[in-house]
């Protein structure tokens, strides 16, 4: 079984949010391979999935992004997941708009959900796709302009790279972090 974690706040006023893009890839999911509707559970929402023929769970954390962990731990608890079965998909401001980029373990690099992922399963062996939401305009806070949302002229780039980013998800599922590393970190 796959674990597949959006990152983003929960509430209407953090959608479509560059922080929430986390949750849109997994919102994408859930249209093409999603079973029934979510369950909130854990403190999210998961819903059970079938990529292609592997049992997959989508997670959308509601402990806001700071404190991510406190969902993800118990729901790969629960279902004994290993952490190479566990993907984290979240939004990164170092990386230029719609940019993809796997990584099979390391430091968060300043992400605050990945960051609490990492510190509540105690390692930083956590395979991850990261999602470029453009840099901050020069003198904006970070943390702001995470929560802003994306320009009128951003939103077909970012739409597009939402189903990139999601195929993508279909291949680690089936292929694993190396072949995505490959296929997505180049482009």
């Amino acid at each position: 079984m796959k674990l597949i974690v959006g990152l983003g706040n929960p509430g209407r006023q953090y959608a479509k949010t560059r922080h929430n893009i986390g949750f849109e890839v997994l919102d994408e999911l859930a249209v093409k391979f999603g079973r029934g509707t979510p369950r909130a559970k854990f403190s999210g929402e998961v819903l059970e999935a079938d990529v292609g023929g592997v049992k997959s769970l989508l997670l959308w954390p509601h402990t806001f992004m700071n404190n991510s962990g406190n969902c993800v731990q118990p729901v790969r608890d629960f279902y004994k997941i290993e952490n190479p079965d566990l993907l984290v998909v979240c939004d990164d401001f170092s990386l230029a708009l719609a940019k993809l980029r796997f990584r099979p373990k390391g430091s968060s690099g300043g992400q605050k959900g990945l960051q609490d992922i990492i510190r509540r399963l105690g390692t930083e062996e956590v395979p991850r796709l990261r999602i470029g939401i453009g840099l901050p305009p020069e003198g904006r806070d970070p943390a702001d302009f995470v929560l802003s949302r994306f320009t009128s002229e951003e939103k077909s780039v970012v739409q597009e790279a939402l189903i990139r980013a999601a195929n993508a998800v279909v291949d680690w599922v089936h292929k694993g972090t190396d072949y995505c590393m490959n296929t997505y970190n180049a482009n």
